[in-house]
């Protein structure tokens, strides 16, 4: 069977981004960068004032000495550039794909397969994992209330789907480690779907959050019926 893989199409519902950088790995170092850049533009200023003015207040104080202040600041910036480098370096890439695939559910009858993978080269930690289903002709909106794994589950039992039989939907608690591909592109089962419930449900969004090894926080929603009919034409409704 062919496979589906996830595209930026819409950046709402399928893009990566990151929401939040470590305040100690990257704002530190800028605001250090910031004051050194600060004392440098003091001290250049100072320096060109009359010989008479140097001896009055405010000239006449020196927070430390020029060739040790370029010293800082040189090594500063390296330090922000480096971080910028690394951190890019180290970022990770989450992707997923969906196939129609046989075995997952109850029935044994062939099941829409959504799997996510860390492409990147290093490890990330799961943050959070938030998921949001939308039903057949009701309102799609950024705005509805995103759920717990189990919340959405009881959710969907309570509209009349079967556990096992027309769902499943796998939950991964904080600080579940998603590891970087190295070789292979073998995703970690997100959930499954069956075809009655693919008739039924427009859209099932999972939000998960991850922090990679400098500290920054990533994120991608997946819309998990996007392209479900692509390789397999829709049953007729009814």
């Amino acid at each position: 069977m062919s496979e589906v893989y996830g595209e930026n199409e819409d950046p709402q519902s399928d893009a990566q981004r990151r929401i939040r950088r470590s305040p100690l790995l990257f704002t530190t170092p800028l605001a250090l960068l910031g004051l050194l850049t600060a004392l440098l533009l003091w001290e250049a200023i100072r320096v060109n004032v009359s010989p008479e003015a140097q001896g009055e207040w405010p000239w006449r104080l020196q927070l430390i000495d020029g060739q040790v202040l370029g010293s800082l600041l040189a090594v500063s910036l390296g330090a922000v550039l480096a971080r910028a480098q690394y951190a890019r370096t180290v970022r990770p890439y989450l992707g997923w794909r969906a196939a129609w695939t046989k075995g997952l559910l109850a029935t044994r009858a062939p099941a829409w397969r959504v799997g996510i993978l860390n492409g990147g080269q290093h490890m990330a930690v799961i943050e959070s994992w938030d998921v949001r289903v939308v039903m057949q002709d009701a309102d799609d909106s950024d705005d509805e209330r995103w759920s717990s794994v189990s919340d959405t589950v009881a959710e969907l039992v309570e509209a009349g789907f079967v556990v096992g039989e027309d769902f499943r939907l796998i939950g991964f608690g904080a600080g579940f480690p998603l590891i970087g591909a190295v070789g292979g592109h073998d995703t970690v089962l997100v959930g499954a779907f069956s075809e009655s419930f693919a008739q039924r449900v427009q859209s099932v969004y999972v939000r998960v959050r991850v922090t990679d090894v400098v500290g920054d926080t990533h994120e991608r929603t997946m819309d998990c019926l996007k392209g479900v009919w692509t390789d397999k034409a829709a049953p007729p409704a009814g």
